[in-house]
């Protein structure tokens, strides 16, 4: 434990407090897509990034003109690798992986570029910071208490939800062998102690069974529970998180009697009772049941990250603007308290959904997908929220001196609910075109830029 001596017995939970505020506040983040056909220059992002407090960000897939605009800041970066990738990266004895960790992560970090900073160092600052304005304190602090405050502030996301059951499986055999060739390259970049691999699994890897629906139930799916543990397993072994992305917007969505207050974390609704524990939310009673998978499978104390929290604004019924404000609200209350949830208390990494709206996603799970921003498509706040958790600032501040271009061909985003008119269905056809050309030429340059990676690798390594 830590202790502290002082004239005053008070001072040592001030300071203590001043430390985990600290470290809560570094506890939100929020996923930055880029499947839109018309973007925002990455300076322009991350200086907005920078202005409404954001420090971590996670990315869907390397760009190295976003790289390049968070070089020599303190936006701290989880970088993913698309699931139409796994495969290249499971083989070839870990050749392509190697490269894509040189490519994407090594010249970025080793050039101070990309913030690889740990929250250790941020918090004892803000310990230091309350000790020059206090009373002079002898501290005794064992490494076993420090090591709990230590969090690597880079992760590479190895596919996205790629056991999905939409994927019939497909990435079942490649997800761990990339996984574990991604943690072996970082390993031998001289990185793996800073920089962990992780996968983003979505919520449907687990359950509870009808005979026990609640938490304290909870399993992993039995169809893929070997290989999720073996997952596990491999994670542990490396101290590595696991990702887990939660939407209890869907809920509602694929349930018409589902509870709607459940889903806030404001709800007036009845609290579910499980044992001892009492659940207000669905975020808390998601995230405490695959606390209990992880339980059965041997690995309670297994460190968890929200990769994915958020809610629409558009595309059905329950996505609008008020409810996606009162839930991403209530979400970063519930965080910054420190509460945590029943079954595990204190911090709760997250990653909010999303930065913008993007209408290139594909539309398989509905339209809504194309609506999870915060932000317009052109930075413009659709509601007033406070991200940073620095009570000072007072909502959204937006993207600054946007241009716009001359409106030629009545581009319209042709997507449920943005008032799609008929004089508006030439630009839809455009916009689905250049998401498809989008899609396109991305698999393509990733194939080709692979296929001479390897070629340079054989050649350097004869």
């Amino acid at each position: 434990m830590l202790v502290l001596q002082a004239r005053r017995s008070t001072q040592p939970l001030l300071i203590l407090f001043f430390v985990f505020m600290c470290i809560d506040v570094e506890s939100i983040g929020i996923n930055w897509g880029t499947m839109a056909t018309h973007q925002l220059p990455p300076d322009m992002v991350v200086q907005m990034l920078k202005n409404n407090g954001i420090n971590k960000i996670k990315l869907f897939e390397a760009d190295n003109k976003i790289l390049t605009a968070l070089s020599g800041t303190d936006i701290e970066v989880m970088l993913a690798i698309p699931n139409d990738m796994l495969a290249e990266m499971s083989g070839d004895n870990g050749v392509a992986a190697a490269y894509w960790v040189k490519e994407n992560v090594t010249q970025y970090t080793y050039n101070s570029a990309v913030n690889i900073s740990i929250t250790f160092v941020y918090a004892i600052d803000c310990l230091l910071f309350v000790l020059k304005n206090q009373f002079q304190y002898r501290i005794s602090c064992p490494i076993g208490f420090l090591s709990k405050l230590y969090r690597v502030s880079w992760y590479v996301a190895v596919g996205n939800e790629p056991f999905h059951e939409t994927h019939n499986g497909i990435y079942f055999n490649v997800t761990l062998p990339a996984l574990r060739n991604i943690q072996n390259a970082l390993n031998d970049a001289g990185l793996g102690s800073k920089i962990k691999a992780t996968v983003p699994f979505n919520a449907d890897v687990y359950f509870s069974p009808d005979w026990n629906p609640v938490p304290s139930g909870g399993d992993f799916r039995p169809d893929i529970r070997d290989l999720i543990i073996q997952l596990v397993q491999y994670l542990s072994e490396n101290g590595s998180p696991f990702t887990i992305n939660i939407y209890p917007f869907l809920s509602l969505y694929r349930n018409e009697n589902f509870p709607k207050e459940f889903a806030f974390f404001d709800g007036a609704n009845m609290p579910v009772q499980d044992g001892d524990a009492k659940y207000t939310n669905l975020f808390d009673a998601y995230l405490d049941t695959l606390l209990w998978a992880l339980r059965r499978a041997g690995y309670p104390n297994m460190q968890i990250i929200v990769g994915e929290i958020g809610w629409p604004t558009d595309g059905d019924k329950h996505a609008n603007v008020a409810y996606a404000k009162r839930f991403n609200e209530g979400l970063i209350q519930h965080i910054l308290s420190g509460r945590g949830t029943p079954v595990r208390r204190g911090e709760i990494e997250i990653y909010i959904s999303s930065l913008f709206d993007e209408n290139c996603k594909i539309l398989v799970h509905g339209t809504f997908e194309r609506h999870w921003g915060i932000l317009e498509y052109d930075g413009k706040p659709k509601y007033d929220i406070n991200l940073s958790g620095n009570q000072a600032k007072k909502g959204l501040i937006g993207a600054q001196n946007v241009q716009y271009l001359s409106n030629c061909t009545s581009l319209g985003y042709g997507s449920y609910g943005n008032h799609l008119t008929p004089h508006k269905i030439p630009g839809m056809v455009l916009t689905c075109l250049t998401c498809i050309v989008r899609r396109v030429t991305r698999k393509a340059g990733t194939v080709i830029s692979l296929v001479w990676q390897k070629r340079l690798w054989n050649t350097s390594t004869e």
